[in-house]
């Protein structure tokens, strides 16, 4: 891939919302250009699946994921299955692995009791998946894809423009929102692309009532930003997750291990889980031997803190979002009233 189109992959990927102009005076290109390539870049679905960036926790959502093995036996089955979790009303991702998990689900439920009822209406319906695990998410940090910058000349100027770390979860105060704020939300969820006039038509409001809760939302750090995915594998880039279970974790070590998390730009993901393993770091780089390099270093610098770890190669996302349907229908029925 050319050096250009990795900086347009960088913006395009860490803002979805991006406007063409926005572009061209970063990348110094012509309008024309720019959007022929972005149109390009999504008819070829090397990004996709745009969304909204919500912290779930300020709606007092705990957010659980699930990794199951074995539940299907064919391409055709395994479509079937996906079809089944995407209707799904509590899960906000699913994507698949290569590894001892094949697939992995993500929902959203106000509570334990609520997430497990809905699980085995899942497992009931399908029962294949009855070989899974559980495990609690406590906080996600979220990093832009600097190793896509590596050798552009723009790299200061464009990561500039996107926070160091996005931080999803953990312990927040339930927030309040108005009719107004919800009817904003389920719209900019559905259609994170969807632009200001569109916008205050689905909401019945004018433009600038719709533009001052978008900004409110991104002040009260509810909205973090606007994103697409990216296929790795179509891009020659290897993704892996990195699964830790960490003892003797001291609050200095632990600081160190995040401040070197930071400074490695494969690592684009981290999340703070509760069950069998403790931290879960994503990796992505073109060069495959740069995440073993990397694996390695962290085992060294860090190694009385990690008691086992394994690594699986992160397939396909198949769904990604931030808030579930069901909430999202929740607010739908409030704006009628």
């Amino acid at each position: 891939m050319a050096k250009t189109n990795k900086e347009l992959l960088f913006l395009y990927s860490e803002n979805a919302r991006v406007r063409i102009r926005e572009l061209a005076n970063l990348l110094k290109k012509s309008p024309q250009r720019l959007k022929y390539n972005v149109k390009t870049l999504e008819k070829d679905k090397t990004v996709f699946n745009p969304y909204s960036v919500i912290d779930y926790s300020f709606f007092g959502l705990l957010l659980f994921k699930v990794y199951f093995k074995g539940g299907y036996v064919s391409e055709k089955n395994k479509n079937e299955i996906l079809q089944k979790l995407r209707e799904h009303s509590y899960i906000v991702s699913i994507y698949e692995l290569d590894g001892a998990f094949d697939l992995v689900i993500e929902m959203e439920a106000p509570n334990a009791s609520r997430f497990n009822k809905e699980l085995r209406k899942i497992t009931n319906s399908i029962p294949t998946l009855n070989n899974y695990k559980i495990l609690l998410n406590v906080v996600t940090h979220i990093y832009p894809r600097i190793y896509l910058l590596k050798h552009s000349s723009l790299v200061n100027d464009l990561t500039g423009k996107f926070g160091k770390d996005t931080v999803i979860g953990g312990d927040r105060r339930i927030e309040e929102f108005s009719k107004n704020e919800t009817a904003v939300l389920h719209n900019i969820v559905l259609n994170p692309k969807t632009r200001l006039t569109r916008l205050a038509q689905q909401t019945g409001m004018n433009i600038k009532t719709a533009n001052s809760i978008l900004k409110k939302l991104s002040q009260r750090k509810i909205l973090k930003g606007y994103k697409n995915l990216i296929d790795t594998t179509s891009l020659g880039i290897h993704k892996n997750r990195l699964f830790l279970k960490l003892h003797n974790l001291s609050q200095e070590r632990e600081n160190q291990l995040m401040e070197h998390i930071m400074k490695t730009p494969e690592i684009i993901q981290i999340n703070k889980t509760v069950g069998d393993w403790d931290m879960e770091l994503d990796l992505e780089s073109f060069d495959k031997s740069r995440i073993r390099f990397l694996t390695v270093q962290l085992r060294e610098e860090f190694g009385e803190l990690i008691e086992t770890f394994d690594i699986m190669e992160f397939y396909h996302y198949h769904k990604k979002t931030f808030l579930p349907n069901y909430l999202l229908e929740e607010f739908k029925e409030e704006d009628k009233k």
